[in-house]
């Protein structure tokens, strides 16, 4: 049995575009007969299997003891002592001399001559020219390209890749502290107290500006007390860290590799041409004469005499005295004693049990089948009796 070459061709591109039957002539090179056979496409879809892992997370309360600072409010009375400065005004009189513009006024003649310019009108007549544009519509063809997109199918290899999830086992360092508790002495320094008043002896003082040495004489004045220092004796912790090596099993992703055939359709663009008439306007220019009258003005200029009396203002300087009021301001130190409350807050430790989440996480296999699409061609004979 001997298939021309122009079938079999025909054949692969009817599969291309998706045909389902194909008939096929074949001659025998016996007999000399000619054979019609059916070629039939048919997709079979093939199951397979695929274990899989998936993430578990499960959330576990670990039971932990915590101690913690609870505030506790307390009101304090105190007393708060302030310097008021009483303003004392006290009210003299000054002399005061000042200069003073007197105007005076004199009447001058100001020369406000002006010129009359008179308009002088003559009419005449002007020839213009012109040019107007007149459309003239024709019709021509055009020829326009365009571009048609054809679908084409091919089946081609396609690389789809999966993940496996494989145990891998690592050993990571952890510290743990292995220490103890030491004592330590610390240095707690001495508090400032409140300012109180108190005798004091007379000293020797130096004036930064001046560098004058003056004494002051001793009296009541503000003083600060302070509190020594002292040492106390707390316990220390001392660490001692030592380095242990811990197994750790964990799941690591790999990409395995599968070649899947797939069809797969892309447009091929064509290019085609096409006659379009259009129509096309042209403007035709044509000259014109027309008769305008033009207007001219000429200007004659006459001089007005005029004179205008003005008065002129002039400033004499004269010097006067007079009495100003004048307000002194002083103040008058004075203290006051103004009582007032304080909160003042101390902390508590406190313990407490309370649930911390913590969230564990666990590898669960999953199983799952998915189809691949696969495409089988078939030869089917047919009775050529039945056309």
């Amino acid at each position: 049995m001997n298939i021309s070459l122009r079938s079999w061709v025909g054949v692969f591109a009817l599969t291309l575009c998706g045909a389902s039957a194909v008939n096929v002539h074949a001659q025998c090179t016996s007999c000399g007969e000619t054979a019609v056979y059916k070629l039939v496409c048919q997709t079979v879809y093939e199951e397979r299997q695929v274990t899989a892992y998936k993430q578990e997370c499960e959330t576990v309360m670990d039971q932990v003891e915590v101690t913690r600072q609870v505030p506790v409010w307390e009101t304090q009375a105190r007393e708060r002592r302030y310097a008021v400065l009483k303003p004392v005004t006290e009210t003299s009189m000054r002399e005061e001399r000042y200069t003073v513009q007197r105007p005076v006024y004199e009447t001058v003649m100001r020369d406000a001559s002006y010129n009359v310019v008179r308009n002088v009108t003559e009419t005449s007549e002007r020839e213009e020219r012109y040019v107007v544009q007149r459309p003239v519509t024709e019709t021509v063809m055009r020829e326009e390209r365009y571009v048609v997109q054809k679908p084409v199918t091919e089946t081609v290899q396609q690389t789809q890749y999966r993940t496996v999830m494989k145990p891998v086992t690592t050993y990571c360092t952890q510290y743990a502290d292995q220490g103890c508790y030491q004592d330590q002495v610390s240095c707690i320094p001495g508090s400032q107290g409140w300012p109180r008043l108190g005798w004091t002896q007379p000293t020797q003082i130096v004036d930064p500006m001046t560098g004058v040495v003056t004494v002051q004489r001793g009296g009541l004045a503000w003083t600060t007390a302070y509190t020594p220092a002292r040492q106390v004796v707390t316990k220390v912790w001392k660490p001692n860290v030592v380095a242990v090596q811990v197994p750790q099993t964990s799941y690591v992703a790999e990409q395995v590799a599968e070649c899947v055939p797939v069809q797969v359709t892309k447009m091929v663009a064509e290019e085609q041409i096409r006659q379009v008439p259009v129509q096309v306007c042209k403007m035709v220019q044509e000259e014109q004469v027309r008769k305008v009258p033009v207007t001219t003005c000429r200007q004659v200029v006459e001089r007005v005499e005029k004179q205008v009396p003005v008065q002129v203002c002039k400033y004499v300087t004269e010097e006067r005295v007079r009495q100003v009021p004048v307000t002194t301001c002083k103040y008058v130190r004075e203290e006051h004693v103004e009582p007032y409350e304080v909160k003042v807050c101390r902390y508590e430790c406190r313990k407490e049990t309370v649930e911390v989440p913590r969230v564990v996480t666990k590898q669960v296999p999953v199983t799952y089948t998915y189809r691949v699409p696969k495409t089988v061609v078939f030869r089917v004979p047919v009775d050529p009796c039945e056309g």
